[in-house]
């Protein structure tokens, strides 16, 4: 039997209602979806009643009420206790400090409601929907403007004692390097959209301090607009400076993966964002590391993957944590 569920996507831009339906087959099908900016200047009153209202408008443009809805999910940047249903002054949400987000839409409509961080909310996501699917422990990674995790463990989500699980980027990989999570030589530095970009900003001074030209930065004024996009076209060009930095990165990912694959044993790690735009410069030397490094009966088990559900992962990620709930 087919159920109905609402997953509510809230960033610190924009925000997404979606409505959706879990089929038979365990599958979700997209029935509607509302955006709508965060407008965090704002506040939240102002915010959530714009959620009040977006709900509101794709119940009655579908058809249904409150009473049709078997469940609805949440996610949203953390800190936040899915426990309690709070969020915790998310670092791109100002003024978000402690907000019952669960009772307030309990109250409002009386569906069963959960919430977790995007992270764990993107792992629920691929591991039912997307690339990681069929796999009882699966590890995903962001590796977007920042570098967090979701676990997978033994078929369940595991958000550890305080929904801190998993917060892989602010583990130290070197004693100096690009700065992500407020720490230098950071995982999240060595691997994250910033940290690619700190990266070559370095390697552009040493370039530029020794007279020599550098093809994706002309002067010392683009510097600061470099981007790992930027750097990856580059990259594809062929430019060897654009390479390296690719290069570097990949290694320390493979340093990070061989630590969760010989503490985790995982079946599968989905890698979000920049690894699926730039898998090629990355895997080799990502993948050498690992070769080196790991255990070879975990290794041996383990498959790596660009995460499966592209561009529409946020909105499975909201539904997923209401199919969660079923």
């Amino acid at each position: 039997m087919s159920q109905l569920i609402i997953g509510l996507d809230i960033g610190g831009t924009k925000c997404a209602v979606i409505l959706g339906k879990v089929k038979e087959n365990g599958l979700v099908e997209f029935m509607g979806k509302k955006t709508f900016p965060t407008e965090t200047s704002k506040g939240f009153d102002h915010t959530i009643r714009n959620i009040y209202t977006n709900i509101d408008a794709i119940l009655f443009e579908s058809k249904y009420t409150p009473k049709n809805i078997a469940a609805c999910g949440i996610s949203c940047g953390g800190p936040l206790d899915s426990k309690k249903g709070v969020i915790m002054s998310p670092p791109n949400l100002p003024g978000w400090d402690n907000i019952p987000i669960i009772e307030l839409l309990e109250n409002r409509y009386g569906i069963k409601t959960g919430i977790q961080n995007d992270a764990n909310a993107c792992a629920l996501a691929e591991w039912k929907y997307g690339a990681a699917r069929g796999f009882n422990n699966a590890i995903f990674l962001t590796f977007g403007t920042g570098m967090g995790s979701g676990l997978i463990l033994d078929g369940r989500l595991y958000a550890g004692t305080n929904d801190m699980a998993g917060e892989v980027g602010h583990v130290r990989l070197e004693r100096f390097g690009p700065v992500g999570y407020g720490k230098a030589g950071s995982f999240e530095g060595f691997c994250s959209g910033g940290g690619l970009a700190q990266l070559a900003q370095t390697k552009i001074y040493e370039k530029f301090q020794m007279g020599e030209h550098v093809s994706f930065c002309k002067s010392l004024e683009e510097i600061h607009s470099i981007s790992a996009k930027t750097i990856a076209e580059a990259a594809y060009a062929g430019d060897e400076l654009a390479l390296e930095i690719y290069r570097i990165c990949g290694h320390y990912l493979g340093h990070a993966l061989s630590i969760l694959i010989d503490i985790l044993n995982p079946e599968m790690i989905v890698l979000g964002s920049i690894y699926a735009r730039a898998r090629q410069l990355i895997e080799p030397s990502m993948r050498k590391v690992i070769e080196r490094e790991t255990v070879s009966y975990a290794r041996d088990v383990c498959k790596i993957e660009p995460a499966g559900l592209g561009e529409s992962i946020s909105d499975y990620a909201a539904l997923s944590v209401a199919s969660y709930q079923l």
